[in-house]
């Protein structure tokens, strides 16, 4: 295969992330000790909540951790105190204290890629955050770009491969998020490689759209068959 440009989702893609998430909901789950509401329920407020935050203080461990406080406070049944935040605020440290473990596949699979084909890790969240997880994965000598916004949609694809001066035609996203990997690289005309993940976050879960750039994936390790190495 000719070379292409393969820009690659990092957490839950490249390596696990979301299952710490909810390992700490099922803490604070616990914490809440809600009389009626099931934790399918309080796992909706939840998302009510981050999806108006997300769109003014973005992703990550902290931001999570504001949303479960604004959560609790608005659930909580019983008079709260400084330890219950006190263990709402411990998750955040948790959460990024967690070793990075890569997806089945990727340690062995990246740099075979990167030989024949040129690596852009584009992912969104919390700058800092992400970028240590970047650099604690070792991978990063196989990759000639980091990007790290605020959104993945369809105006930061574009932006993405206008600076970087992409051929969309030679160019493909790689994740496992139909809302942020998929369908807006997709609509900005860039072919997509969607990786399943049995524990992708709820709120990154969409119908994907249909599309002659689509490929799906058995796994990270199939992409040595669909890019040729």
């Amino acid at each position: 295969m000719e070379r292409q440009h393969l820009i690659i989702d990092a957490d839950d893609t490249l390596w696990e992330n979301n299952i710490y998430f909810e390992d700490a909901f099922a803490r604070f789950c616990d914490l809440l000790n809600h009389s009626t509401l099931s934790p399918v329920q309080v796992r909706a407020a939840l998302d009510e909540i981050e999806i108006a935050n997300s769109k003014v203080h973005g992703y990550g461990a902290h931001n999570f951790v504001r949303n479960l406080r604004q959560c609790f406070e608005s659930l909580v049944e019983r008079e709260p105190d400084t330890s219950h935040f006190e263990e709402i605020a411990s998750y955040a440290q948790h959460i990024k204290s967690m070793p990075i473990e890569l997806m089945p596949g990727v340690e062995e699979t990246v740099p075979r890629l990167a030989a024949k084909h040129e690596l852009t890790l584009f992912t969104k969240g919390d700058h800092a955050e992400q970028l240590s997880k970047f650099e604690r994965s070792g991978l990063g000598h196989c990759f000639l770009h980091c990007e790290i916004v605020k959104e993945k949609n369809r105006d930061a694809y574009l932006d993405l491969v206008a600076r970087r001066g992409f051929n969309p035609i030679k160019t493909w996203m790689i994740g496992n998020s139909p809302k942020s990997d998929i369908n807006p690289a997709l609509d900005a005309g860039l072919g997509a490689v969607y990786v399943p993940h049995d524990r992708t976050w709820t709120l990154e879960r969409e119908e994907i759209q249909r599309s002659d750039r689509l490929v799906v994936a058995e796994g990270f390790r199939d992409l040595t068959r669909i890019f040729g190495v």
